[in-house]
């Protein structure tokens, strides 16, 4: 998820999971249907009012052995989902998922609230960087936590947690985790005697962490204490953690930065521009088309990454544009092309701008202090009915405007996941139809022929917004009356292909390349249902087209007048926790196949000539 770095208002964010070519839907928990839970001594309370005596909750002790670390639970599902239960990928995941979601650059624009009493599952504690600053400044670490050490063994050894105080049977808990009792009670002491379980955890972690960085701060603290870290396993196991850091820190690359957007990001100019823009945009004699080629990616991408696409693309200056001036949705992209600027025009009928003109039923039940007016960008997955269920629950408790709180929570999660009011305090995600309206494409374009929920959902979440490359195509409709030879690499359901179609420019030959078999069919269908007569030619890999190939191609339907696409982004998108690594990702490094293509289409063609 995606910080708006483009500048724009808050209530604009961007999350850009859709990117992503699978994306993790929010998990069922693998805990229990109850997550409400109350710790005190060695009992956990469920919210169902029954008591465990055990000291470690209903969670498996695989699961509890990160949740004692300080990491979310909601992120712990998924490292478990990605990699199974083996403990170092495990870890080495939730680094990566800390690592990422602890960059400014990757913060969303509006912080998760902790949820009130709903669920634990979407919370996550943060420790105080303040208190880490005075941690070594107490005398404490050789006054009377020294009682306290033999206070809490005494206790374990003998059972005695039923006459223990709330800090002593505290104390107890944390060495039950596997935590100095020297450390919890400076811990306790600092956060004061209201702090919570997750919040003396945090602290401890901390400054386990903080010891490790200083070789000789052990040295001179009391023997004795060096030897119950040792004993106790606390500080082996935060020095796992600490040099699992580091590690991860040498493997990242320079991603978290991404390139300054313009503000506001309109490209070279949009429809509803008063006055539009002037731009000077001289291109080099060699590069002017035909062929004409338009190449679209992540706007978000990691630091350097639209230089190095600039720098291949013949030094052509990308052209930053949020869909969300041509349509009800943001989808934040760059677009690198060698096509006039002058004389664009938008599709007609103007789509629906705002929420309640795209989906007019949903204003009755729109609550006042939901004031959306655009949805953020469209992703591959959708928000599951059990979160959709927690929010009915949380906003039904009040004949009102639930308080500020509930608000905050709800808000954020209707704003990550695109849900829209259905009913009194109902909630509920966008439908395939909708969100292919959205988009741009015709009523039912991806449904039907087997294709399933999951795969028409995934299928539009990666696709272009089509008004918007409409209004960039719509000078090829002048300079081609006759119909356009076109190259479809990453074709993707044919969004290049529609855009076209809607503008009134005859297709007279589309080579389509696409991978997915998905996406081949709902183009082979779109293509019949529209009556096209022209030819539509698939391959399904890029990587396989080869220059010979190429040739064939263009002496049998005369060259191509465009050659577009837009690579995966997989590794590009802000949403990808684990493997953002630029364009040298497995799936996002088919970039450099486009080029090898365009830079073959255009020798070729200029021999033929």
């Amino acid at each position: 998820m995606d910080k708006n770095l483009s500048g724009e208002d808050n209530d604009d964010i961007d999350w850009d999971t859709e990117d992503e070519l699978e994306i993790q839907e929010i998990q069922d928990t693998v805990f229990s249907s109850c997550t409400d839970l109350r710790t005190t001594g060695q009992h956990v309370v469920c919210c169902d009012g029954e008591a465990s005596s055990s000291s470690v909750p209903f969670r498996s002790k695989f699961i509890q052995q990160f949740v004692v670390m300080g990491f979310p639970e909601e992120s712990i599902a998924k490292a478990i989902e990605q990699n199974g239960e083996n403990s170092d990928l495990v870890l080495d995941s939730l680094l990566t998922f800390k690592a990422l979601d602890d960059s400014p650059e990757e913060q969303p624009s509006v912080s998760p609230p902790l949820e009130p009493s709903i669920s634990s599952d979407d919370s996550a504690s943060e420790y105080n960087k303040n208190v880490l600053d005075n941690v070594y400044e107490d005398d404490s670490w050789s006054s009377d936590s020294d009682n306290y050490i033999n206070t809490v063994k005494q206790c374990y050894l003998n059972d005695e947690g039923s006459s223990l105080s709330e800090k002593e049977k505290m104390l107890l808990f944390l060495g039950n985790m596997g935590y100095p009792a020297e450390e919890a009670s400076i811990a306790m002491d600092r956060c004061g005697p209201k702090a919570s379980l997750p919040e003396l955890v945090d602290f401890i972690c901390a400054a386990q962490m903080s010891r490790a960085e200083d070789p000789y701060l052990l040295e001179d603290v009391k023997p004795n204490l060096k030897d119950i870290l040792n004993d106790c396993g606390g500080y082996k196991k935060r020095k796992m953690y600490n040099e699992l850091c580091k590690r991860k820190k040498q493997r990242e690359i320079s991603v978290e930065e991404t390139i300054r957007l313009p503000k506001p990001m309109i490209g070279f100019g949009i429809p509803t521009e008063s006055v539009p823009r002037m731009v000077q945009r001289i291109l080099p004699e060699k590069i002017i088309g035909p062929p004409y080629f338009y190449y679209e990616n992540v706007a978000l991408a990691p630091k350097g990454v639209w230089d190095t696409i600039k720098r291949h693309l013949y030094e052509i200056e990308p052209e930053f544009v949020d869909s969300k001036y041509f349509s009800a949705t943001a989808r934040k992209r760059g677009y690198l092309h060698n096509l006039p600027i002058e004389n664009r025009f938008p599709l007609f009928p103007l789509p629906p701008r705002t929420i309640h003109e795209a989906l007019p039923l949903s204003k009755r039940w729109w609550p006042s202090w939901d004031t959306r007016s655009k949805l953020n960008c469209l992703q591959t997955a959708i928000g599951s009915a059990r979160l959709t269920d927690k929010i009915r629950k949380a906003v039904e408790k009040y004949d009102g405007e639930p308080p500020m709180e509930i608000q905050k929570y709800v808000l954020y999660h209707c704003k990550k996941w695109n849900l829209v009011w259905v009913g009194r305090n109902k909630v509920a995600p966008l439908e395939p139809d909708e969100v292919e309206m959205l988009l741009g494409f015709p009523k039912n374009h991806t449904r039907g022929g087997g294709i399933s929920r999951t795969d028409r959902y995934k299928s539009l979440g990666n696709s272009f917004q089509v008004d918007t490359v409409a209004y960039h195509l719509s000078v090829l409709r002048d300079l081609f009356p006759n119909g356009i030879n076109v190259l479809s690499l990453f074709s993707g359901i044919g969004g290049a292909e529609v855009a076209l179609y809607r503008l009134g420019v005859p297709l007279n030959n589309v080579v389509s390349v696409e991978k997915s078999e998905v996406n081949r069919n709902i183009v082979r269908s779109w293509w019949e249902q529209t009556n096209q007569r022209g030819n539509l030619i698939h391959f399904d890999d890029v990587q396989l087209l080869s220059r010979d190939q190429l040739k064939k191609l263009i002496e049998s339907v005369g060259g191509f007048d465009l050659v577009i696409g837009g690579s995966p982004c997989n590794n590009l998108a802000g949403s990808n926790r684990v493997s953002r690594d630029g364009l040298e990702g497995r799936e996002s490094s088919l970039f450099f196949d486009y080029v090898r293509i365009l830079d073959d289409v255009k020798s070729i063609m200029s021999r033929h000539r």
